[in-house]
């Protein structure tokens, strides 16, 4: 335990927030891996309390008695957690073993939220203290429910569904994410806890508010609860003005918290207001994050397709190779106008795309696959020297693109019914409805089966035509 408590005296005597937490993790430190084992070794159930109030109360640290004490049912709580931590990792555990740990570990953080009341009075500076404790409730939480719902497999209750990849999105069951959304109500006291304190800035808790933001923008995403994201938007947009400003605040928390709120936009389809919070996001991100910016460019790009109708350069895939396996094929489909190649793509990835909560931002996309195989035609038949093309010489064109590429098209379509011809007129109403959002300049002349397109200026914006 004197490891533990030096760093405790440490932390304390510098007010060295970041520090102090390293005290109160389930994980132990790279240079010295048998730390835990020590702690929970150096006392036992009879007289944990005592051992840690000598550590506490130690001189030359001088606490007021009740901070001090909140401090020794922290480590007590602390130490008992511990002990369920590692009787897990021995294999000396009951089959409830990860929501034991998690009710333990929940004990921690609810002691700690106590310890921020007029009567124990623990300072703001304390606050990581709460990063790292509610980090790890959510990591806990998690577990918790995957291990009840293998308990529940193995005792005939119900099965879990397999949805290629949809478990972070959908909710089998009421009781699948029991311990999440519990871990969620507590890590919300401490945005509460945050948001709501009215001590002078220099001294106050709201210097925490983004990181505790982000945690709960985590737990409420695996929760597929996005309204509940929504709320806390709405609660930080209340009391903006009392905030500090934030770009105040680490750049780290300013860039997740600017991916959460890009993403939120981003299913809301409101794409400008995306953009705008997933590029700043991109542009603070530090040039060695490669998983962030890949994570960004995972919204960003079909971002792009909805507010500027382009499709990003093939050089800026090459560097990402998860982004390539995602996306190449599918733009280099929209890029050619290949409407088979493109329905096949989107079932193909369709439960990545689902996961990434992408697939009907790229499914809408198809318009821009229709409208660049349409402008090839047009350049067939004459570009700008013609402005008149017929509605059939369109429903032909598309209907070429329908069939599948040999090989490949056929190949990832196995067992897909094919795609009916389209009749002039649905293709006479595709284009008015291209028309209409703008991917296309002119008007039909029903009456002669005739598009007449602009001459003057672009008649397919965004191609550069």
């Amino acid at each position: 335990m004197d490891t533990v408590f030096q760093t405790f005296h440490q932390a304390s005597s510098r007010f060295a927030g970041p520090l102090l937490a390293t005290t109160l993790s389930p994980i132990p430190p790279d240079d010295d891996p048998t730390l835990l084992h020590r702690f929970h070794r150096d006392s036992n159930v009879f007289s944990i309390q005592s051992d840690i109030q000598k550590y506490i109360k130690a001189r030359p640290l001088y606490l007021p008695i009740a901070e001090a004490n909140a401090w020794i049912d922290i480590y007590v709580a602390y130490w008992k957690a511990l002990g369920e931590i590692l009787r897990a990792e021995t294999g000396h555990h009951r089959d409830d073993w990860a929501i034991k740990v998690y009710e333990a570990w929940k004990e921690i953080l609810t002691l700690l939220i106590r310890g921020y009341s007029p009567t124990s009075g623990f300072e703001a500076w304390t606050m990581p203290c709460l990063y790292t404790v509610g980090k790890y409730l959510r990591v806990f939480a998690i577990k918790a429910d995957e291990e009840q719902s293998k308990t529940s497999e193995q005792n005939g209750g119900p099965v879990k569904m397999e949805l290629d990849g949809l478990g972070d999105d959908v909710m089998e069951s009421v009781e699948k994410n029991k311990w999440l959304e519990d871990a969620a109500r507590v890590i919300n006291e401490v945005f509460r806890l945050c948001i709501s304190d009215r001590a002078p800035l220099e001294d106050s808790r709201k210097w925490g508010i983004y990181n505790t933001t982000n945690l709960l923008f985590k737990t409420y995403f695996k929760l597929n609860s996005i309204g509940l994201s929504k709320n806390i938007l709405r609660a930080l947009q209340a009391t903006k003005a009392d905030l500090p400003a934030i770009e105040n605040f680490p750049k780290s928390h300013i860039v997740t918290f600017k991916y959460y709120v890009g993403v939120i936009h981003f299913l809301d389809e409101e794409y400008v207001r995306a953009e705008e919070s997933l590029t700043e996001a991109f542009h603070m991100c530090h040039k060695k994050a490669h998983r962030n910016k890949e994570l960004l460019l995972t919204y960003l790009i079909p971002t792009h397709l909805h507010t500027s109708h382009t499709l990003p350069p093939p050089s800026l895939l090459t560097t990402h190779p998860y982004l390539q396996t995602l996306f190449s094929h599918l733009l280099h489909a929209i890029r050619s106008g290949h409407l088979a190649s493109f329905s096949t793509l989107m079932l193909t990835h369709e439960s990545q795309y689902v996961r990434r909560r992408i697939y009907l931002s790229l499914e809408r996309a198809r318009d821009l696959c229709v409208r660049n195989l349409l402008r090839k035609v047009w350049l067939m038949e004459g570009g700008k020297e013609n402005t008149r093309v017929k509605v059939g010489v369109f429903a032909a064109a598309m209907r070429f693109s329908m069939m599948p590429l040999p090989g490949r098209d056929e190949m990832m379509g196995a067992g897909l019914e094919k795609e009916e011809g389209m009749e002039d007129d649905e293709v006479e109403c595709l284009i008015a409805g291209l028309i209409y959002k703008g991917l296309i300049k002119g008007y039909i002349a029903h009456d002669h089966g005739i598009v007449v397109l602009n001459r003057k200026g672009e008649a397919f914006p965004g191609t550069g035509v």
